[in-house]
């Protein structure tokens, strides 16, 4: 391959790029950013990679979910901490089911960033063919100015004083275990006998004194955003030392690091072979992800996988499915197969939301409850009978009670949808539709476990 450099990406054709009239503003916003601290550590993303490399084996699971797109107005304490604590809650639910430990990776301090076609929603009029950096920024008849060329690093000082919220370590267990807007009882008194659970180990554990351990105490909450916008990472991207892990004897090592998140992704509609984003992400050492959908063809995968993570490192990769729930039985068993067979062990991900949005008869975009537990369920079992691992899932959720996918215990119906739209892209399951989403799949695991 030819050799890698943090700009070599700009050699390659590139997919949903940015078109900026102001080139020296951006020019100018661009080496700002290259003066900054990093936002993520080298050790927190080298513990993530090592954590990853657990799930690809089959020993932990994933938990990664947030915003489709993040308004600058969402990095407030209050918003993080309601994200933060539905991920602890579902995670708590799924370590219960499972039987594992549950990585949690938030969609969060990044999604801000990414650009995406107007979409065609009835709440958000259609804008064809025009690419906007900041979806929450620009009312949908506004053109692109010069200002738009500060939208990085904004978003970079954004976020930054509420990156200590999200860092690997924060303490836990001490966080309120009440169940906010979830007020179906039967998901109350399961959640509350599953907490009561844990505090009575946890006393346990204290009583005989066996919870010094740093695992008891804390829980790491790690970042992560697609990396749709090549300038603002490749211009948080250093060239760093990271020491070897915990009583290893290896030395240290050095590389280039990603810094704007411990983790990030490829989309479904940026992973060409040839193009810019696979240049960018070939190089780096953070752990990544690779939405793959319908369209991906399983040599085309292996390929890929060949190119992102050449020296076949466990975990380094994650395969991100999202083909929805009507069609993931014709293209999954497929992708399996031809990865089994290339020696590739990356971590597999079902992405349930993507690929099952649909629009109401009055043009509104939604997802169907059902759906997404449909297609969770049909991956957990395809991978099952194909001797494989399902690592993890990923979902767009919030922690507000908002209105934006029908179904579910609540019984939300497209007729209610308005009550509370507020997402700027893709409509994002509720605290309630999240923590029953991990109650059923938690249900699952219990039931392979006893089979």
């Amino acid at each position: 391959m030819a050799e890698w450099s943090p700009s070599s990406w700009t050699q390659k054709p590139i997919k949903q790029d940015v078109i900026y009239e102001d080139l020296q503003g951006l020019k100018d916003s661009l080496q700002k950013l290259q003066k900054l601290p990093p936002l993520v550590t080298t050790q927190e993303i080298n513990n993530l990679k090592k954590s990853l490399r657990n799930v690809a084996l089959g020993k932990a699971f994933v938990l990664q979910g947030g915003d489709c797109a993040e308004l600058f107005d969402y990095c407030s304490q209050e918003m993080i901490e309601a994200k933060v604590k539905l991920l602890l809650q579902m995670s708590l639910v799924l370590i219960w089911g499972a039987n594992k430990p549950v990585i949690r990776i938030a969609r969060i301090a990044g999604q801000f960033a990414k650009s995406h076609q107007w979409s065609g929603n009835a709440l958000f009029p259609r804008r064809q063919h025009q690419w906007l950096p900041s979806r929450h920024q620009i009312p949908p008849t506004r053109p692109i100015t010069s200002s738009l060329s500060l939208l990085p690093l904004r978003g970079n000082s954004e976020l930054s004083p509420c990156l200590p919220l999200l860092r690997p370590g924060r303490p836990a267990l001490p966080l309120d275990w009440g169940l906010g807007h979830v007020i179906t009882p039967s998901i109350k008194e399961q959640y509350t006998k599953i907490v009561g659970a844990v505090k009575d180990a946890l006393r346990f554990m204290h009583t005989v004194g066996i919870d010094k351990d740093r695992g008891f105490e804390t829980a790491d909450i790690f970042t992560s955003h697609e990396g749709l916008s090549l300038e603002y990472e490749q211009s948080l991207t250093r060239l760093l030392r990271h020491p070897a892990y915990p009583g290893s004897t290896a030395a240290p090592e050095t590389g280039y690091y990603a810094t704007s998140g411990h983790f990030i992704w490829i989309g479904d509609r940026t992973r060409q072979l040839g193009g810019a984003h696979v240049e960018f992400f070939r190089g780096i050492a953070n752990p990544v992800g690779i939405k793959i959908g319908p369209s991906m063809k399983p040599d085309e995968l292996v390929q890929l996988l060949d190119v992102v993570n050449p020296d076949r490192e466990i975990g380094k990769v994650t395969l991100i499915s999202r083909y929805g729930a009507a069609k993931i039985a014709d293209f999954l068993p497929g992708h399996i197969a031809a990865v089994q067979a290339s020696g590739h062990i990356p971590v597999w991900q079902c992405d349930p939301m993507h690929g099952n949005t649909q629009s109401t008869p009055s043009g509104v975009k939604t997802r169907h409850f059902t759906d997404i537990l449909s297609e969770l369920k049909q991956a957990l079992e395809i991978h099952r009978a194909a001797g494989s691992f399902l690592g993890g899932m990923h979902l767009e959720l919030t922690g507000e009670a908002v209105t934006e996918c029908v179904g579910g215990a609540a019984g939300l119906t497209e007729e209610g949808l308005g009550e509370r739209y507020t997402t700027f892209c893709d409509p994002r399951l509720n605290e309630k539709q999240a923590l029953e989403l991990a109650f059923l799949v938690a249900g699952f695991y219990r039931e392979e476990s006893e089979e």
